[in-house]
């Protein structure tokens, strides 16, 4: 049976508002005893679990071989989060004191037996450093610790977000990491939350035509760009169709009406074009960053007065079945006004392409 033991390890708990964090040192050796990584996934019932990127085996092998070259410093900190399981227990003697510091020790219970869901921290920042570690032919190496201790895996998340702020973090994690975040966040990313949020949606519920077609790190598979459905729902949400259910005041929303607007009208579109609908953007400008872009923009002027319960329509069956003659998704020539034709892969994501779609659709339905 795998060793249970406790580590009881000196500490100083620093005050930060009114939270506290605990700076330590430990043998890098032992993160892994108490500290798992939370890679992003989704289960079954497609809740999200986790938080970490994967590891990038070609950065690891570099930190490893620097450790294993004499002279070899870390002096940057590994973040973690605790679950209440751990505690700090202040020294009954205290030298010359400051009122945001107090010293003494934290204490982590270890059970190796555990599977890396159920430790008592998660590594927040510092991934790839930590396993480097675990992996050099060292016998030990000591790195420096900050620790918090947080309620909630979605307060885990927000602190992974904003310790990582500063890097350039993959904008599909963060992208994917948003609808299930608490907590205080960069204005940036609050804006996105919402939109994040319906695109997370579209991509787990199995209505959608968009059910796991969506490229997030959840859904490697997916081969619509994820940008491309955040422009198409940010964009309604503020000035189209999906306005409707905003609140204005506070950003929230009826993410259920929301969510019902864009499958019934998306699932006339997938219908539509089937084909060209199952092909990824290199081979259909449909599922492309134009087509998405433009087609929500259709959307939104031909379903901005209805509610999501009358989107689904003859009238909107019409609409996009009077398109089917003027488009060229995977073969053949646009043609636009004044004679100007391009071959159908020569659009491209670019706000002047986009707009030139979207004109040339909204001028089709017009003259209905």
């Amino acid at each position: 049976m795998a060793d249970r033991y406790t580590l009881r390890l000196p500490a100083l708990e620093v005050r930060q508002g009114r939270r506290r964090i605990y700076c330590f040192a430990i043998d890098g050796k032992k993160l892994h005893s108490f500290a798992a990584v939370s890679r992003i996934r989704r289960g079954d019932d497609e809740q999200l679990s986790g938080y970490q990127r994967p590891e990038v085996l070609s950065h690891i092998r570099g930190i490893q071989r620097y450790l294993e070259s004499d002279g070899a410093m870390l002096p940057n900190a590994i973040v973690v989060a605790f679950d209440n399981r751990v505690e700090f227990i202040p020294a009954i003697m205290q030298g010359e004191l400051v009122d945001y510091s107090v010293a003494g020790e934290i204490v982590i219970p270890v059970d190796e037996a555990l599977a890396d869901a159920d430790k008592v921290a998660w590594l927040v920042d510092g991934q790839q450093r930590s396993a480097a570690i675990r992996d050099a032919d060292l016998a030990e190496f000591p790195v420096a610790v900050v620790g918090f201790i947080a309620d909630t895996e979605e307060e885990q998340r927000s602190q992974f977000i904003l310790v990582n702020s500063t890097k350039a973090l993959p904008k599909g994690l963060v992208h994917e990491l948003l609808p299930d975040t608490t907590g205080h966040l960069p204005r940036a990313y609050l804006k996105r939350k919402l939109p994040a949020q319906l695109m997370t949606r579209l991509n787990g519920d199995k209505r959608s035509p968009f059910f796991r077609i969506i490229a997030t790190p959840t859904a490697p598979d997916g081969y619509i760009k994820d940008n491309s459905i955040l422009k198409m729902v940010e964009h309604s949400l503020f000035e189209g169709a999906l306005y409707q259910y905003r609140n204005p005041v506070d950003g929230s929303g009826d993410v259920k009406r929301m969510l019902l607007h864009l499958i019934e009208f998306w699932t006339v579109v997938r219908d539509t074009w089937p084909d060209e609908w199952s092909k990824a953007p290199r081979y259909s400008r449909l599922t492309h960053g134009v087509g998405i872009q433009s087609l929500g923009f259709v959307m939104d002027t031909v379903t901005d007065d209805q509610p999501a319960e009358a989107v689904k329509s003859s009238s909107l069956d019409r609409a996009i079945e009077d398109l089917k003659p003027h488009v060229a998704w995977t073969s053949g020539t646009w043609k636009f006004p004044d004679g100007e034709e391009r071959r159908w892969n020569n659009l491209q994501n670019t706000p002047n392409d986009v707009r030139q779609l979207t004109a040339h659709l909204l001028r089709v339905l017009k003259k209905r």
